[in-house]
């Protein structure tokens, strides 16, 4: 290994670490009670080390909320292709991502601070980076299967991901969280069973 390639491991991993340490915080605290100091000494490095990977703690908040992004999205494909038929697919997928907003880390950075910190147009450009080609994906595979009546795709996953976005806010601010998680549940499953063309098989 030469010493360029070791000094990029080294900085990798230092963003990583720092990442690591400011997510939990993120979620325990929240993001106004997160000082960036904190974030730094909880590393071991410097401040310095944490402004070269940095600019602010917006600058880091962002960093936790593309990966907390990115885990989801994952989460979510992972049930997804875990079915058989694409509708089917498709209802474990968004269960997934419903049962994921119980987790407090994600209620706390995806769904109560990131649009405060970050504001409308950078949530949505990483949310949908992350989200708009899934949905769109698992539309067109019900669609190829005969299970969804054919149409526009990109103007419908909105209108999925939309539902599913408020569907996930309304859990992270329920008093009966769990309670809260079935409700949701039941409607999203009654919203996706509208769209198949044999409603028998719902």
């Amino acid at each position: 290994m030469t010493v360029k390639s070791r000094k990029l491991e080294q900085s990798q991993a230092t963003r990583a670490a720092l990442i690591k340490t400011a997510r939990k915080l993120f979620a325990r605290v929240g993001y106004a009670e997160t000082d960036i100091e904190t974030v730094a000494r909880r590393t071991r490095v410097t401040r310095g080390a944490l402004y070269h990977h940095f600019k602010d703690k917006q600058d880091l908040f962002s960093a936790v909320f593309d990966l907390e992004e990115q885990k989801l999205t994952s989460i979510v494909a992972q049930a997804a292709v875990s079915q058989a038929g694409a509708f089917d697919g498709m209802l474990a997928g968004c269960n997934a991502f419903l049962d994921a907003c119980l987790d407090p880390a994600v209620q706390r950075i995806v769904l109560i601070d990131a649009l405060a910190v970050l504001g409308w147009d950078r949530w949505r450009e990483i949310d949908t980076k992350y989200n708009l080609r899934l949905v769109m994906g698992a539309l067109e595979a019900a669609m190829d299967q005969g299970v969804i009546a054919r149409g526009p795709i990109e103007s419908l996953a909105h209108l999925l991901m939309g539902a599913l976005t408020e569907a996930a806010i309304f859990i992270a601010h329920a008093g009966n969280k769990p309670a809260a998680r079935r409700q949701v549940g039941e409607n999203v499953a009654q919203l996706l069973s509208g769209l198949r063309i044999d409603k028998s098989k719902s």
